[in-house]
């Protein structure tokens, strides 16, 4: 992994990225995304995660992030681990979920080709790609692209309208995730 690609200031905000193997489009079902706005919320309650902004995509995931102690690189491990776990064994017992036995066997054949795997990968492996928001500029660049993710995508007409993100939260709804720190 490159230096660029650390958590450097233990105490600096962040934007990470991480994407599922292969670019998989896993997060079309509901409840896979809700796996993922579950650990959130567990490691924002008990590892001192900070969450700032957030999107899940059909296929990756972007934060906005710091931490309260224990360091970032260790939270989002126990983040990944969890979720990877979690969301095979739903897709495992999703008897509606028509792609099961093809997603199973991809992350069962990524799964070996890493050493440090039981069984599966999910998650591509070392994709974290950390970047410290020194600025301004740079945190409100970070936001909008997070925000505007699903509509680029094409799913929504304004951020807002997007269930699976913080852009809830910064247009004064409600979002999915309590606790949240608003940037701005």
């Amino acid at each position: 992994m490159s230096r660029n690609y650390k958590f450097h200031n233990p105490e600096g905000l962040y934007f990470v990225t991480f994407s599922v193997v292969k670019w998989i489009d896993v997060f079309t079902r509901r409840e896979y995304k809700d796996i993922l706005v579950d650990s959130l919320k567990y490691c924002m309650a008990n590892k001192g995660l900070e969450l700032y902004a957030w999107v899940i995509m059909s296929n990756h995931v972007h934060l906005i992030i710091s931490s309260k102690g224990k360091p970032i690189g260790s939270i989002l491990r126990d983040v990944k681990r969890h979720t990877s776990k979690a969301i095979i064994k739903a897709i495992d017992e999703n008897i509606q979920e028509s792609r099961r036995g093809w997603m199973l066997w991809f992350f069962e054949r990524e799964g070996i080709q890493n050493p440090n795997n039981e069984n599966y990968q999910f998650w591509q492996q070392d994709e974290n790609h950390p970047i410290e928001l020194w600025s301004n500029e740079v945190i409100d660049q970070k936001l909008d692209y997070i925000h505007n993710n699903p509509v680029t995508a094409g799913w929504v007409d304004e951020p807002e309208h997007y269930l699976y993100s913080s852009a809830r939260d910064y247009s004064g709804e409600k979002g999915l995730i309590d606790n949240l720190t608003l940037l701005y």
